[in-house]
């Protein structure tokens, strides 16, 4: 299985990971709708039998819950994989979820990570969102102390940007940077992306089928019929015009992976790992049979002129 080393860490991660944030189930403000906890932690047993090496999660996931059902899935693993989590977002007894990036607050959050994850360490521990702004420097300066006492084995940001990542290299390096990145998304190109490979920061991308559209799955139909509680009812890229737009891209993905035998998802991760910045793409899976429209891309890769392809397609759209 080919791995790459994850920025300036030891970890050598494979190509895809399993993305567990629909596995927080139903009831919070970001959830992808009811999901069975059985059906979670087979999915990961299936991917990380398949030869997948990582899990990303947080705790908002579900306000907890994506964690203890990873860590219930890792206590069920013969074959441990690398546990990635992120801190900063919190939540009380009326589940509203707030911002902070405090020293007690992180330091607090992390022992629960490791209490519901049910380990030693964290392999990686990554700040969520850089908000509130103002304490990004109090809130990196935490997470480098968790590393140094052995809470957690490297330190990450998501949805940071260039100057943002600037300041918290002042005081520790960054291992890795989690953006969202797909077809859809490419606002980070011009300058993320760049300056994480000249800086040697890992990227591991979020949402490379932008949240199952991609994936050759998705319906007018299936959208129409989403739970009350599915955030994606609220994106603009699930409503008209773009729906029928982003649906056409996901039948010209269709047409370039049956010449390999690939669904368009992995079609659709495989241009998202084309990038020489990315290390590795998180893969949402909701249950088992998931696994199998995305396994294949541990291995699947597209040509120079099938990225090509895309990216024309893409401009002239």
């Amino acid at each position: 299985m080919s791995t790459k080393p994850l920025g300036n860490s030891d970890l050598l991660i494979t190509p895809i990971g399993v993305g567990a944030w629909a596995m927080g189930g139903g009831g919070w403000a970001f959830a992808w709708g009811p999901q069975d906890d059985n059906d979670s932690i087979a999915a990961i047993r299936e991917a990380v039998d398949r030869g997948v090496n990582w899990i990303d999660t947080a705790a908002v996931y579900g306000l907890g819950h994506s964690e203890e059902v990873t860590g219930r899935a890792l206590k069920e693993l013969s074959r441990k994989p690398y546990v990635f989590t992120k801190c900063e977002r919190v939540w009380g007894e009326d589940r509203a979820i707030k911002k902070s990036l405090k020293r007690d607050s992180l330091r607090m959050e992390c022992e629960n990570s490791l209490r519901r994850l049910q380990v030693d360490v964290i392999d990686l521990y990554q700040i969520h969102w850089p908000e509130p702004d103002e304490d990004i420097e109090e809130g990196w300066t935490a997470l480098a102390e968790l590393q140094a006492e052995g809470k957690v084995r490297w330190i990450g940001v998501s949805n940071f940007n260039v100057a943002q990542m600037k300041r918290a290299q002042k005081i520790a390096p960054i291992t890795s940077l989690q953006p969202p990145y797909s077809m859809l998304v490419r606002d980070v190109e011009k300058e993320i992306l760049p300056f994480c490979k000249e800086q040697n920061i890992g990227v591991i991308v979020y949402s490379p089928m932008r949240n199952g559209l991609l994936s050759g799955g998705m319906t007018k139909e299936r959208v129409a019929n989403f739970p009350d509680d599915d955030f994606r009812r609220r994106l603009p890229d699930f409503q008209e015009p773009k729906l029928s737009r982003n649906l056409e891209l996901a039948e010209k993905l269709k047409e370039i992976g049956k010449q390999h035998g690939r669904t368009p998802g992995e079609v659709a991760i495989a241009w998202a790992l084309h990038n020489p910045a990315v290390t590795g793409a998180i893969v949402g899976m909701r249950n088992a049979g998931q696994v199998d429209g995305v396994i294949g891309a541990l291995e699947f890769r597209l040509s120079e002129d099938e990225a090509a392809q895309i990216r024309r397609y893409l401009d002239e759209s």
